[in-house]
């Protein structure tokens, strides 16, 4: 009995110690731009044949954000073109079975839409359009099922799951806010919510559930937000945040100490530490500009700190790794586009055919002239002497989040809360929602 209890805490501590750290990439066009894109180069100028592999080999990424829409329809949500909005089941099928097959973990980001939803942006797909609240919710949850049961047959399960993308201002169009106001409609979203969760946890029991908004700064939208989520019991695990200075301001307290507004990401997230205690907390997207700063709803003009150019962006990225890591509650970062490399090279401009975006974002990692001799990494200087490739390009660096030991997380692909532990036979067990698993994920009878 003595030897049992001490094998249970000696585990307990290990699974406490533990912590994998998620880092990676949005890389949801990436397809499109393999079948129109000369290639890649990396740090010394060479060609880059496998993006994800090298990402994973060279930069140390281990994580893989992919969209999915319902019907997409190659559309923004004006209806203009985008041929970047194309990511069905089977599109994602594919790239979900790359990812993993790599050995990498796979994040699913569900927008529940034909084409991207946002804060502004909070459209339901067409087929769903005027449905009760109860009705959409059954669509929700029928759609998770379905989507997740086609991946997990074809090897593609996916470890961290996103239940709707950027979703604080509302989803399939019932609208909420992050504050009181009049004529929201908790009820009917926060019934969403838990389809979608419900949904994950049923045919994906070991993938963590994200719920991902964007105001990553303002500490009292996070904090009444994510109430209304805990307080209605809702079973998610991590909570995501974009991060793009530009719209959601500086990153720490020193870069803000001479500013009016004086919000900044670090203290935001100390802050949800000290509020959901239990919630890990995942940047599911940030970016900066290498050139051409934008302009369409700009709020912050950080170009005082990380000049728009690649030494700024490099300098935004190691700023953010060095001001994340020691903060306990932030296990992920994944970066916005890291593929993004022009237009594609083989565009018929008359026709548009083969058109991976429809205008440059300027926030990838690779220099985005069409060039038949590849495309050039973002990079600040040559690897001499002590430099080295983390030392003058930014997907190096990003990987440094990740450089920390894994341990049983290796194996034990779940991070959310144990409801119980206990031992049967001898052997570790954790119950979890009226169901049992082993160390290794495996449900038991």
């Amino acid at each position: 009995m003595k030897k049992t209890l001490l094998l249970f805490c000696a585990l307990m501590c290990v699974c406490a110690q533990a912590q994998t750290r998620y880092v990676g990439g949005d890389i949801s066009t990436l397809p499109l731009y393999e079948k129109d894109l000369s290639y890649y180069k990396d740090v010394d100028g060479s060609k880059i044949n496998d993006l994800i592999a090298w990402a994973i080999t060279d930069c140390g990424w281990n994580t893989f954000r992919v969209r999915i829409f319902v019907n997409p329809t190659k559309a923004d949500q004006d209806g203009t073109l985008n041929p970047s909005v194309c990511q069905d089941l089977a599109f994602v099928t594919e790239l979900g079975q790359r990812i993993k097959a790599a050995g990498a973990y796979f994040m699913l980001d569900f927008h529940y839409s034909d084409t991207w939803v946002d804060a502004t942006h909070i459209q339901a797909p067409a087929a769903w359009k005027g449905a009760s609240d109860a009705a959409m919710a059954d669509s929700v949850a029928a759609y998770t099922r379905r989507v997740l049961t086609t991946l997990k047959a074809a090897g593609a399960t996916p470890d961290l799951v996103q239940v709707g993308n950027e979703i604080m201002y509302g989803l399939c169009g019932i609208q909420v806010h992050p504050y009181d106001k009049a004529g929201d409609n908790w009820t009917g979203y926060l019934g969403l919510l838990h389809a979608g969760c419900n949904a994950v946890r049923e045919v994906c029991p070991n993938a963590q559930i994200i719920i991902h908004t964007d105001r990553p700064s303002n500490t009292g939208y996070n904090s009444y937000y994510y109430n209304k989520l805990v307080q209605d019991n809702l079973d998610f695990d991590i909570i995501g945040l974009s991060y793009y200075p530009f719209w959601h301001g500086y990153l720490n307290s020193e870069q803000v100490a001479d500013k009016t507004d004086k919000n900044n990401l670090v203290n935001s997230l100390k802050n949800l530490k000290t509020l959901f205690p239990n919630k890990r907390v995942h940047i599911v997207e940030c970016a900066y500009n290498f050139q051409n700063w934008p302009t369409k709803g700009v709020s912050f003009d950080t170009r005082d700190v990380w000049p728009c150019s690649v030494a700024g962006q490099y300098n935004f990225v190691k700023d953010l790794v060095d001001a994340l890591k020691p903060l306990s509650n932030v296990d992920g970062i994944s970066y916005w586009f890291p593929e993004e490399a022009g237009n594609g090279d083989y565009v018929n401009w008359t026709t548009n055919s083969r058109l991976v975006i429809k205008s440059w974002q300027n926030r990838g990692f690779w220099n985005e002239q069409s060039t038949t001799s590849g495309h050039a990494i973002n990079k600040t200087g040559n690897v001499s002497g002590d430099k080295t490739a983390a030392d003058v390009c930014a997907p190096y660096y990003l990987g440094k989040f990740a450089a920390t030991p894994e341990s049983i997380d290796q194996t034990v692909n779940d991070h959310r809360p144990m409801t119980h532990k206990l031992l049967r036979d001898g052997q570790l067990l954790i119950e979890r929602n009226g169901r049992t698993y082993t160390l290794t994920g495996a449900e038991t009878e």
